[in-house]
């Protein structure tokens, strides 16, 4: 095949892309769908979601929660039911206030146990069909992005792509590595030269991530995604479409669909054990 037939290939399937995600979600704007995911007002829901948050690694032990101010518009809840909320999680332990110029609610190292899974059996239930919809069509959209990055990227796009992948190369902390990964994809999607999608990409991320900045993070997760990483630079400095959309589907299935679909099941097998009569 030549050259100028493997492109008109590589568009129409980027093209197939968004239809079929266009088909089978066509009532889903981005903000629609942020929106039908976010938890009820009441402060047990919230907390439910902080706990999710908390056992999926979205939160990980020593972050930092983002200031109240910026919580509640996430949320979309009051400073009171916030508050309430932060309260019930920090008498059970799950979180800490610090004093000081560096002070603030922060996550504390806690082992598992089954308020975390009751929690995310009530928070997604409710949402699980809508959640899982929302991650496919981001899967979708990403391979898309890497497509097209791969056709249009400049030097100057392949450079900042670099220069992101070897940052988190170096990343040592949840904080570090949650920065340059997301330093990498905001560069990848920036080289397809069209702001929709580069402004698509950080809509999407919002809202899979349970309407939180952060993503999923473990330190076998970070080496599993710089292996991809790597992969996926490759694949789109060099120009090769077809690869870079084949291993971003594949990054973010394993960094993102994946861990969620595994706390879930995790939570509703420790939920069912638990309602299960004695033998």
């Amino acid at each position: 095949m030549s050259g100028k037939a493997m492109a008109v290939v590589i568009v129409e399937r980027s093209v197939e892309d968004v239809a079929r995600a266009q088909r089978a979600y066509p009532a889903m704007p981005v903000n629609d769908s942020a929106e039908a995911l976010r938890p009820q007002g009441a402060p047990e829901q919230i907390a439910d979601r902080i706990l999710t948050a908390i056992a999926i690694g979205i939160l990980y032990p020593g972050d930092k929660l983002p200031p109240e101010r910026e919580l509640t518009v996430l949320l979309g809840v009051s400073r009171t039911t916030l508050r309430q909320a932060i309260s019930r999680l920090a008498a059970l332990g799950v979180l800490e206030a610090r004093r000081g110029r560096h002070g603030g609610t922060f996550v504390r190292t806690v082992e598992p146990r089954s308020i975390e899974s009751d929690a995310i059996v009530r928070d997604l239930g409710p949402i699980w069909e809508q959640l899982e919809a929302t991650l496919d069509y981001r899967n979708l959209v990403q391979q898309m992005i890497a497509r097209t990055a791969a056709q249009r990227r400049t030097p100057e796009d392949c450079a900042k792509i670099a220069a992101a992948l070897a940052q988190y190369g170096r990343s040592t902390s949840a904080a570090e590595s949650r920065n340059a990964d997301r330093a990498l994809h905001d560069a990848i999607a920036a080289a397809t030269q069209n702001l929709h999608l580069a402004q698509l990409n950080g809509h999407l991320a919002m809202a899979t991530n349970l309407g939180f900045s952060t993503h999923p993070y473990s330190t076998v997760l970070h080496d599993r995604a710089l292996q991809q990483h790597a992969a996926l630079v490759e694949a789109i400095v060099q120009g090769d479409a077809e690869e870079a959309g084949r291993l971003a589907e594949e990054h973010f299935v394993t960094t993102g669909t994946l861990p969620l679909r595994a706390a879930f099941s995790a939570g509703q097998d420790a939920a069912n054990a638990e309602s299960a009569p004695n033998a």
